[in-house]
């Protein structure tokens, strides 16, 4: 089994996320070879549509020593959707979208959970896995619309709205989770509200998913003024546009999209139900108007669809690397530690989505 020197723990432990890889593979003796180069032939050949061959020499060192290194550690990665494709289709044991995540991170059978996304995605699957060591491999991988709100916040709503169910936004902190009744995603939000047994409900933080679900809800809906700062940039007009240069071009769009930018869309839903949709439809021209990665991602799988990127990217999914997470592997960086009192209570509102999303 491989352990990591002290001299490498001793550069670690002041060298920033990303700057120790190199060092480890030096000492697992991982470099890229021709041999190197057969044995990972196969799994070029599943991406080499979206990463080119330049890029491959550096990235192949490190799937190799994080694939062995999953095996000794009995590590599980998860990986959301909008991670680049040598994460998501090379090194990932579960890609998904927030819920799907969250359901397989309740079944996680290692003994430690990479996460591949971004900080509240790592403290759900702490919730979820309590005895379990879970991993996040930059702590600097945030997320606008959880920091869109606190625990106070919600508190104060509570107040100002007595009576009236909270259904929380997975995109949130363990703390605001905590406060909340139940959370929801993307892919189940309208269940979820019409499932409160209430004629108003709070959907927070995310602006625009609340007045999406607003449109299909039986119910009135309150809505906070947090949003995704990649999706927000969206704008109907640039829709319009595209559709004009292109009247052949699908368009799906996400749901934490303004309700006119979804009004230009053919398709709304998830990551996962955009996925699906690809799958099922097959479009000769497609526009996923989400975060750019989850186009390379899905192009794997759909080699007939071609793929118009309005390339927004989240910088905080971007903090994740091959490097820092052969690192956090190597050196429990950085570990997800949740205050108990607040795990319960955020965990209970987790549980309860899992279950009404049944």
């Amino acid at each position: 089994m491989f352990t990591a020197s002290e001299s490498l723990i001793d550069h670690a432990i002041t060298a920033p996320p990303g700057q120790s890889g190199a060092r480890i593979l030096e000492e697992m003796d991982i470099a890229y070879s021709d041999g190197l180069a057969r044995d990972m032939a196969p799994l070029y050949e599943r991406v080499k549509s979206v990463i080119p061959s330049v890029e491959w020499p550096f990235f192949a060192p490190y799937i190799k020593a994080i694939n062995e290194l999953k095996k000794e550690k009995n590590a599980v990665i998860l990986a959301h959707n909008y991670q680049t494709p040598e994460i998501f289709h090379c090194i990932a044991d579960v890609v998904g979208d927030s819920l799907q995540l969250a359901v397989e991170a309740a079944k996680a059978e290692g003994d430690m959970i990479v996460q591949c996304g971004v900080h509240f995605m790592a403290e759900t699957s702490k919730l979820l896995n309590p005895e379990k060591t879970v991993l996040i491999p930059d702590m600097g991988a945030g997320c606008s619309l959880a920091e869109s709100i606190t625990a106070q916040d919600v508190r104060a709503l509570r107040e100002a709205y007595p009576g009236v169910p909270i259904v929380t936004y997975v995109n949130t902190s363990a703390a605001v989770k905590a406060e909340s009744d139940v959370c929801c995603t993307s892919s189940n939000a309208v269940k979820i509200v019409n499932g409160m047994g209430s004629d108003r409900v709070l959907c927070i933080p995310d602006e625009y998913l609340a007045q999406n679900v607003a449109r299909e809800a039986d119910v009135d809906v309150i809505a906070w003024k947090g949003r995704c700062e990649v999706h927000e940039l969206f704008t109907a007009e640039e829709l319009q546009q595209y559709r004009e240069d292109d009247p052949g071009l699908k368009i799906i769009a996400h749901p934490e999209c303004k309700p006119d930018v979804l009004d230009e869309a053919d398709f709304s839903g998830s990551t996962s139900a955009m996925i699906k949709w690809v799958t099922d439809n097959q479009p000769e021209r497609v526009m996923m108007v989400t975060e750019c990665s989850m186009s390379d991602n899905i192009a794997v799988e759909n080699p007939k669809v071609n793929f118009v990127r309005p390339c927004n990217l989240c910088p905080h999914m971007k903090q994740i690397t091959l490097p820092k997470v052969l690192e956090a592997m190597v050196l429990n960086r950085t570990e997800i530690i949740v205050d108990p009192e607040i795990a319960d209570k955020a965990r209970a509102a987790v549980e309860r989505m899992i279950e009404l999303s049944k």
